[in-house]
């Protein structure tokens, strides 16, 4: 903050001073003990009157009847009645014989008392009603929430009416300070609180150059209007706003002062505060404003409006020259200083509202609001780090809108990325949509909302199956079949490549995705246990188990993506289910801290060992081979990832999730309005998985820094209660100590044979 300016007071200044003080302390006074002494007013001048009333009929009482005066003054002792009427006459001829001039002095007298008695009270009650300035440090001011990104970079201000970052004085540098006290308040290092003379000089010279009178307030005054006082421009109000600005500078300090002023003071339109006015303006911290920009700002609190760069440039110019001439005038900055920034040209940014990764910004928003409140997140000034990294998120963005872009010929006009971290649960990129501002469906959050998954869904139905009579050798006849559904049509499922593949072990079913064997595997199980297990999991949307059958297998119930990926990161935390979460700190704008990140022990639902089966499977790319080939875009050169790809019926939802112990990539694409894509899409050439292939491989090149000090490593590890045996194709398989020899290599489970309709055998029976 600047130094006092070194002028020696004059003496105006000093009688000010005096009547200043003296004024503060007779208010004072009558606020610590106005109300004994009002009430012995009030005693006083009701005697008063009753005094002043007997004497007016004591002036007028030559006439009085003698009965009257004798119940006045009834003496029991005087027994003789002619002593009584002569004392009375005595008592009337002394009250009778003023004069009409003292007995007008005397009313005058009484009249200019009961005037005072009557002044005071009326100003003590006014000065009661005024509120205490002691509420200006205390206001709550609605305080913007901040969300950041993992790394401290701010994705979006969550405000009502008022956007506003409180900043420390001590943070500014001097020409902020000095460019506003050289425009609003040139003596308020120096006066009280008000400037009377000062005030009017102010007031003629905005009038000589505007033409308009406006108001010569101080600071405080200024500080004291906008925060306890309504904005009417009346006598009255601008008393109180005298008295209260005298009272402020008894509470605090000029510095305290002008740091309130500066952190609540309106710069235009939401943004209040000049930390929030630079951002706005400037997009940056006030704290690195240039003496130009920090004249700009000073200029534009006494009419945001009129002097808006956006509607008035020129008058904005103008503004900010007029500071800057009144910044040298003060000695604030000097001669060359001044010439050269009155050349600076206003360089802001257009006004737009500053988001990214809004998706997730409103995501993350929706959950505070659950913890905390509406009013709170609006209002509140939490400081919120969230999980994302906005590179990524950025990264992710951009691979989505560039391959989208060369598949619209297939219909496809949408997409949606999640990108987790399994151990702890992070989200590291969150595309709810291709684009949140385009209109109609931009904003739609697909990550969070239900879809149909296709035969991503089929990894933890086998899940629930390994941990029963399966293992991954078990052959599963791949044959026509027909399941009879009471009251409704028979169900024949059909692969995607509407041929049969005869006997398959389950690896290889899982792994190629074959339709058949899935659903005459959760026809063991049971619809019922299925949908168990699968919430177990994650999955949150399958509430009406009535609703489902066999085709939940294949995607017939819809799930979130967040609870998809929720699933598969159980899977790749060996069974432990870690939720999701978005946020890794939480704090108010004072630095309190409300909400820290912790790992914690989480909940096993799954063995170690059948995860790791799980994940061995969706990782070799051997197995999959014969639907995908060995060179599709589910592999990732020189990583084992462990990914699923899934599309519905209609070509209506296609996706692909894959993760290793580290990180975790789901996409899908389609229409937000549920049209259909074209039926050339592929799974594993075209649709999600080029898109996931390009945002993996990002993700695992760039090895973010996740919160756990101790990262997992990449690869999957053999958990202790597995052993090996050579299966088919002379491949190692895995098994659960103690099943493998009950299902072991080429020991089927089904009785029946082969049907002969089916495509040629790769598998040996």
């Amino acid at each position: 903050m600047p130094k006092d300016q070194n002028k020696q007071p004059d003496i105006i200044r000093i009688i000010t001073r005096i009547g200043v003080d003296i004024l503060f302390f007779a208010v004072s006074f009558l606020i610590f003990v106005g109300d004994a002494l009002i009430f012995t007013l009030k005693f006083i001048v009701h005697l008063f009157i009753y005094s002043l009333k007997g004497t007016f009929y004591g002036f007028n009482s030559v006439s009085l009847k003698i009965k009257s005066a004798i119940k006045a003054l009834n003496i029991p002792h005087l027994e003789n009645i002619e002593v009584k009427h002569k004392l009375k006459e005595k008592t009337i001829f002394t009250f009778s014989r003023f004069s009409n001039k003292t007995k007008l002095k005397y009313f005058l007298l009484g009249l200019l008392f009961a005037i005072s008695v009557v002044f005071i009270e009326r100003s003590y009650t006014f000065i009661k009603s005024l509120p205490n300035p002691k509420l200006i440090g205390n206001i709550n001011y609605p305080v913007s929430t901040q969300i950041y990104d993992r790394n401290g970079k701010l994705l979006y201000e969550i405000f009502r009416d008022q956007d506003r970052t409180p900043i420390d004085i001590d943070d500014l540098p001097d020409h902020v300070i000095q460019a506003t006290i050289a425009i609003e308040d040139k003596n308020f290092l120096n006066h009280n609180g008000i400037s009377p003379i000062g005030g009017i000089l102010r007031a003629l010279k905005d009038m000589a150059k505007t033409g308009e009178l406006q108001g010569g307030s101080t600071i405080t005054q200024q500080l004291v209007k906008s925060a306890l006082l309504t904005p009417e421009r009346t006598i009255e109000r601008k008393l109180r706003e005298a008295i209260l600005a005298l009272w402020t500078e008894r509470l605090y300090t000029k510095k305290e002062i002008l740091e309130m002023y500066l952190n609540q003071v309106p710069y235009g339109g939401s943004a209040y505060g000049i930390e929030e006015a630079a951002k706005t303006y400037f997009n940056k911290s006030a704290v690195s404003l240039t003496i130009s920009e920090a004249a700009f700002l000073a200029g534009t609190t006494r009419a945001p409006t009129k002097y808006s760069p956006f509607f008035n440039p020129r008058l904005a110019l103008q503004r900010k020259n007029e500071v800057l001439k009144n910044m040298y005038e003060l000695g604030y900055i000097k001669k060359d200083q001044y010439e050269e920034e009155i050349t600076h040209k206003l360089d802001v940014q257009s006004p737009k509202t500053f988001i990214r990764a809004p998706h997730f910004v409103f995501y993350v928003t929706s959950l505070l609001e659950k913890q905390y409140g509406i009013r709170k997140v609006e209002e509140g000034g939490l400081r919120v780090i969230t999980s994302l990294d906005v590179d990524a998120q950025e990264r992710a963005e951009d691979i989505l809108s560039e391959e989208l872009l060369k598949i619209e010929n297939l219909n496809v006009h949408n997409g949606a990325v999640l990108v987790t971290v399994p151990s702890t649960g992070e989200i590291l990129t969150m595309v709810g949509s291709r684009n949140y501002f385009e209109e109609p469906y931009g904003a739609y959050n697909v990550t969070t909302a239900p879809r149909q998954p296709g035969s991503s869904i089929k990894p933890l139905m086998y899940s629930l199956a390994l941990g029963r009579q399966y293992t991954a050798a078990s052959i599963i006849q791949d044959s026509p079949v027909v399941f009879q559904i009471p009251g409704g049509k028979p169900y024949r499922p059909v692969n995607y490549d509407n041929t049969f593949h005869g006997p398959v072990p389950l690896r290889y079913a899982l792994a190629n995705s074959y339709n058949v064997p899935a659903v005459k595997v959760l026809n063991t199980l049971g619809v019922h246990d299925f949908i168990d297990h699968a919430e177990k999991l994650g999955i949150t949307t399958w509430n009406s188990p009535e609703r489902f059958g066999l085709s939940l297998t294949l995607g017939g119930g819809e799930v979130k993506m967040i609870d998809m990926a929720e699933a598969y990161g159980t899977f790749a935390n060996y069974g432990n289910r870690v939720p999701l979460n978005p946020i890794l700190s939480i704090k108010d704008f004072r630095g309190e801290e409300l909400y820290e990140f912790e790992k914690k022990s989480y909940e096993n639902v799954l063995s170690p060992e059948i995860s790791f089966i799980i994940s061995d499977i969706l990782s070799d790319n051997f197995a999959r081979q014969f639907a995908f080939g060995t060179n599709s875009d589910l592999v990732i050169p020189n990583r084992k990832v462990a990914v699923k790809t899934g599309t519905t019926n209609s070509k209506r939802d296609n996706w692909t999730i894959g993760y290793n112990r580290k990180f975790l990539t789901a996409v899908w694409v389609g229409n937000n309005d549920n049209s259909p894509m074209h039926p050339t899409l592929t799974s594993g050439i075209t649709g999600a998985s080029p898109i996931w292939n390009k945002i993996m491989t990002y993700v695992l090149d760039t090895d973010i820094k996740v919160h756990e000090e101790v990262q997992p490593p990449s690869e999957f590890s053999i958990p202790s209660g597995m052993v090996t045996k050579t299966c088919y194709f002379n491949k190692p398989e895995f098994f659960i100590t103690g099943t493998e020899g009950t299902n072991g290599c080429g020991d089927s489970i089904f009785n029946t044979s082969p049907s002969p309709q089916v495509s040629p055998r790769y598998f040996p029976q």
